[in-house]
């Protein structure tokens, strides 16, 4: 029995959404922060002969935020010089400086600064080449990334021993150690013979964070305010001595936009210090003018227009960037003009579609727009999607009026202006009469997310540093 089958063609139709080369290109304008927006004008000045630029970089878009858009405004004309741009003048020089001053540079690490140290010490070339090797291999707290047997296979254990010895000893002391406790450990034979006896209170670091001190004297034979007093020495030395250099992913940023306080009232400032005027290249417009003449003329003519064409989608895309940019920075303002006028601490809920609904684009633009890009206030300088937080009931902007980063900079307050260490519970307590509910362990993750140690680690009031502030690690252990 055979069993004959026909394949007959169906045909679907579906509907597709294809990104254009120029929308695509637009799409990645708006995501650009200013640094990053600046290296792609210069690519794009490279590969398209018809651009050029029109006026060298300087100047800033101002915007009085209290004066809504007209129906139908254009805040850029066809070349991208942005318009309100001031020159010249006392008030130009103050603005370019308020910008360089506040843009953030990358910190010196930790390697930068113990490298620095070590190449001046006196020593021969074997002892320099494995000093620097061990200093390369220390993470953000100090400490060995790799075992020093592992990364110096083969070599004399002296050379190590003496290697290490001179690390430990260059500024922050403590450095190329194992952990934690062979850090203090170092810190103290540093110091010299007379701290040698905290020494052996360092294993029982857990006890005396918790104030067990009559458990502890006993155990180290000596009274209880002794011990307390080891405890208060032991504050005095930094666990984790290269985490004042962590600057984890940092790296040169600039403000996109700055929000300024003037008469009363607030104006968004948009930096456009490093990014040139462009146009159109006039010997390109006069080329694609011209009639039908021989082949050479109308590839030339075809040419001109072909790049004319890509040069002024490209000069758009950059404006509707800068007007986007402009018109989310005021719709933040609106939102947030406690947070400006009063602080972080005022910060409310606020969503990306908050923002969408009273702009009128879809929230991914929103998105888009944020992305990156920071904003310099009289608080300092924030990245964009700051503004951006949940209230403390998790529904998004419609839950309660104290945001999760607004609560979070009370809890720092009061940890900062405490008389003693409060517990979690009494911190939940303060906030509730306050009129902030929260549950203790929301503050356990609050407190943690600020890297604020619990009440037995962190630093007694008006004491020495705290022995660890790292959240996961709240008992040394």
């Amino acid at each position: 029995m055979q069993i004959q089958t026909s394949l007959t063609p169906v045909h679907v139709q579906e509907q597709r959404f294809k990104l254009s080369p120029q929308l695509y290109q637009s799409l990645r304008l708006m995501e650009l922060p200013l640094m990053d927006l600046r290296e792609k004008i210069g690519e794009e000045l490279a590969r398209n002969p018809a651009l050029e630029v029109l006026k060298e970089p300087g100047g800033a878009v101002s915007l009085d935020a209290a004066a809504p858009p007209k129906e139908g405004e254009e805040y850029f004309e066809a070349a991208s010089d942005p318009g309100f741009v001031r020159t010249g003048g006392e008030e130009a020089s103050r603005t370019h400086r308020s910008f360089i001053e506040g843009a953030l540079a990358r910190a010196e690490t930790l390697q930068e600064h113990l490298l620095r140290q070590f190449r001046l010490e006196p020593v021969d070339g074997d002892i320099r080449r494995i000093g620097e090797l061990l200093i390369q291999n220390l993470d953000g707290d100090g400490f060995h990334k790799e075992p020093v047997a592992l990364l110096l296979k083969g070599e004399p254990a002296a050379r190590i021993e003496r290697a290490m010895n001179i690390v430990r000893r260059l500024d922050p002391t403590g450095t190329c150690t194992a952990d934690y406790r062979e850090s203090l450990l170092a810190q103290i034979e540093i110091r010299g013979e007379s701290d040698r006896d905290l020494a052996r209170a360092i294993p029982y670091l857990a006890e005396l964070e918790r104030g067990k001190f009559d458990l502890v004297g006993k155990k180290l034979r000596c009274s209880a305010p002794e011990a307390e007093r080891l405890l208060r020495r032991i504050q005095t030395l930094s666990p984790f001595p290269g985490r004042r250099f962590y600057a984890g992913d940092t790296r040169y940023v600039a403000p996109d936009v700055q929000i300024l306080e003037k008469e009363g009232g607030f104006v968004i400032r948009l930096n456009n210090e490093d990014i040139p005027v462009l146009g159109i290249h006039p010997f390109f417009m006069q080329v694609s003018s011209r009639g039908s003449g021989s082949p050479e003329d109308r590839q030339a003519r075809d040419f001109a227009r072909e790049n004319i064409r890509e040069a002024r989608w490209f000069i758009q895309s950059i404006n509707q960037r800068n007007h986007t940019l402009l018109r989310v920075s005021r719709a933040i303002l609106l939102f947030q003009k406690r947070f400006f006028e009063k602080g972080p601490r005022y910060l409310a809920p606020l969503t990306l579609r908050d923002i969408a609904s009273e702009i009128g684009v879809h929230e991914t633009t929103v998105s888009r727009a944020s992305h990156g890009k920071y904003m310099q206030t009289r608080w300092g300088i924030f990245e964009i999607r700051y503004f951006f937080t949940n209230s403390i009931s998790g529904s998004g902007s419609q839950g309660s009026p104290y945001s999760k980063e607004g609560v979070k900079e009370i809890i720092k307050d009061i940890i900062s202006r405490e008389s003693r260490r409060f517990s979690d519970q009494e911190i939940a307590r303060i906030l509730a009469e306050q009129g902030i509910p929260l549950a203790r362990r929301t503050v356990a993750k609050y407190r943690a997310e600020l890297e604020l140690g619990s009440s037995f680690t962190r630093r007694r009031p008006g004491g020495a540093e705290a022995l660890a502030d790292a959240p996961d690690a709240p008992a040394l252990e």
